[in-house]
């Protein structure tokens, strides 16, 4: 099982630390605010990792965290506080936003069927972990104190700045509030000092605070995970300061290399440009199922390019992605009650051929063009029935779900406009019935009138 780790920009052998046991840490979301289609694509590859690794015969033992603490408005320790200026906008406390965003992030998980890991960690009931990780730095000298908090001295990890290839003679890092105190651009805050304001607070042997970002990961994945894990895994964003700064804390506090693997996702674009809330481009799963499509169909339409390239999200995408859902478990379903017999050489080839998919740096687009050639080509046999919910071992498409409920959800559009043609036609207003009836053909779905009322049909 082969997979691109991001330090060495190398594909690597999977040699798993402790036997068949994979440890694995996966960065979750900062909830303070609702979380959007581009945040899930992370939790869709940390899945299908997961997913592979135990398709392998591994077991795994998974951390995700939930910072519902200390990630500043600025990823390099300026600004607010995420949670407390959320918290302000909609006049709530920190701790209600943190539990809205919570289960609303979960529930997206249980939507797209992700295989959840083992621990889920909130960054607030770890502060005692924290500081006791601060402490170890703090005694091997790697620490220093300015007037916002205590800081890590990054000149004094030889490798800072390898994960990304940062140069450390940069002047700055192109910030008009960069903190003039810190001795070199790049140090970052362990622990913060805050105001008596502040809600979120907790004692510390520094003073009255909370902790850095960076900090909350690397002591939730020790406390869990120990000192050495296999694969740490999280979005694009977050290789150049928070797992660069991961990397350096975790690595000088136990003197040793702590995770083998860094794995990391790309962007999703959105009609081939980025996602903001002011573009109103910044789509939920909860959107998406409004407008008639099955947050697994953004699964699919994720699987169908690698975890590490840039995806761009488009309503004619996901419409297709729709289209090829229903496809799969059609065929499926056709499957599993054929009778035909298949080789055991023909069958044993696609499982070799898809495994060499999945465990080429999880190559989800060739396993599934596999699947699907397999579904389409053979005679309807309960054996190809079998290897393809064996397959979806590994996508967690739900593809033994029965094909006749995939039409059940209509559009809230769609039903709007198939009432105002219904009502158009009670009015004997033909022209303006027409048109509406056209308006819902062109959007892909067909009306049939019956004696009572009107069906409505996906084409």
């Amino acid at each position: 099982m082969k997979l691109y780790n991001s330090l060495t920009k190398t594909n690597e052998d999977l040699k798993p630390i402790n036997g068949d046991l994979v440890k694995m840490y996966s960065c979750g979301p900062t909830v303070y605010l609702k979380p959007h289609i581009g945040n899930m694509r992370a939790y869709i590859f940390m899945d299908t990792l997961r997913r592979v690794i135990k398709y392998n015969g591994y077991k795994i033992l998974g951390v995700m965290n939930i910072t519902d603490v200390g990630h500043l408005t600025d990823d390099s320790d300026n600004g607010d506080d995420k949670m407390e200026k959320s918290a302000k906008l909609e006049n709530k406390s920190p701790y209600q936003i943190a539990k809205e965003n919570t289960d609303v992030f979960l529930n997206n998980l249980k939507m797209l069927n992700v295989d959840v890991p083992e621990h889920i960690t909130k960054a607030t009931e770890y502060i005692p972990q924290m500081i006791d990780f601060i402490k170890r730095l703090e005694a091997k000298g790697y620490t220093y104190i300015i007037d916002d908090g205590v800081y890590f001295d990054v000149s004094k990890f030889k490798d800072y700045g390898k994960l990304s290839n940062k140069n450390m003679d940069e002047i700055g890092v192109a910030r008009v509030e960069e903190n003039t105190q810190k001795k070199h651009p790049f140090d970052f805050a362990l622990w913060k000092f805050v105001p008596e304001n502040h809600i979120m607070k907790w004692d510390s042997p520094w003073g009255v605070g909370c902790p850095g970002w960076h900090i909350e990961c690397s002591a939730m994945g020790y406390d869990v995970l120990g000192d050495h894990f296999d694969i740490h895994t999280g979005g694009i964003d977050h290789l150049s300061i928070h797992h660069e700064n991961e990397i350096a804390q975790s690595n000088c506090a136990f003197g040793h290399k702590v995770v083998e693997i860094w794995m990391h996702n790309e962007f999703v674009m959105v009609d081939g440009g980025k996602m903001g809330k002011s573009k109103g481009n910044c789509y939920t799963l909860d959107e998406l199922k409004e407008k008639g499509f099955e947050p697994l169909a953004f699964k699919l339409f994720c699987l169908n390019t690698n975890y590490g390239k840039t995806i761009n999200f488009t309503f004619d995408a996901i419409k297709s992605s729709q289209s090829s859902l229903n496809t799969l478990r059609k065929l499926v379903s056709e499957h599993k009650s054929g009778k035909a017999k298949i080789d055991v050489d023909k069958l044993n080839k696609y499982k070799n051929d898809f495994l060499n998919a999945v465990n080429d740096n999880l190559n989800t687009p060739l396993a599934i063009g596999i699947m699907f050639g397999m579904l389409k080509n053979e005679p309807k046999s309960q054996d190809i029935y079998n290897l393809a919910i064996d397959f979806d071992r590994v996508f967690g498409l739900e593809l033994d779900k029965t094909f006749e409920k995939q039409n059940t959800v209509v559009p809230n559009e769609i039903q709007d406009l198939a009432k105002a043609r219904w009502e158009a036609k009670q009015s004997k207003d033909w022209a303006t019935a027409d048109k509406l009836r056209d308006e819902i053909l062109n959007k892909g779905y067909q009306l049939l009138d019956t004696k009572d009322g009107y069906t409505i049909k996906q084409l």
